[in-house]
């Protein structure tokens, strides 16, 4: 008998957060870090990468034909949020400028306290270029990150402050 599964359109449930610093050295923020932090999902128009990946090593041996292989060194993708630009103001443009560091905070099942469902990168902005169109499209800008350290993922959403 199969089990019921909830499945979800990431828009408008995922939340992306830029926090400044995490004291923890989990890298897991506090619920006071997170909401210090800048909410970029209503900016956010595309997102690229955001995922760790594994280079596999073959080892191949005389006794078989098939070649196996081993786990080998993982390395983040190429990363990037692709903003909506604003035509009167520029605080995501100043909050990510060039070498900014930091942490891209994703709630892949949204702001829900206690969900392991939190993948924490340690960044660098690497560039931050217009996406120039002459199409009936809205201003774009993309920026690009350097995952600076090993990510945190399906870490647990934290608590609610106290109200």
């Amino acid at each position: 008998m199969a089990s019921t599964q909830q499945r979800y359109m990431r828009r408008g449930v995922t939340k992306i957060y830029f926090v400044k610093t995490i004291q923890a050295a989990t890298n897991i923020p506090t619920r006071q870090e997170l909401t210090a932090g800048t909410d970029l999902s209503r900016q956010i128009s595309d997102i690229e990468g955001w995922s760790l990946e594994n280079s596999p090593i073959e080892t191949p041996d005389l006794g078989a034909k098939f070649a196996t292989s081993i786990p080998g060194e993982d390395k983040a993708a190429n990363s990037s949020l692709t903003f909506y630009e604003d035509l009167t103001a520029d605080v995501v443009e100043t909050l990510l400028s060039k070498d900014v560091t930091g942490y891209v905070c994703i709630l892949r099942k949204g702001d829900v306290p206690a969900s392991k469902s939190l993948d924490i990168f340690p960044v660098r902005v690497g560039s931050r270029a217009p996406s120039y169109s002459t199409g009936a499209e809205p201003a774009k800008f993309k920026v690009s990150f350097s995952i600076s350290d090993l990510p945190t993922l399906d870490a647990p959403v934290p608590a609610a402050a106290a109200g």
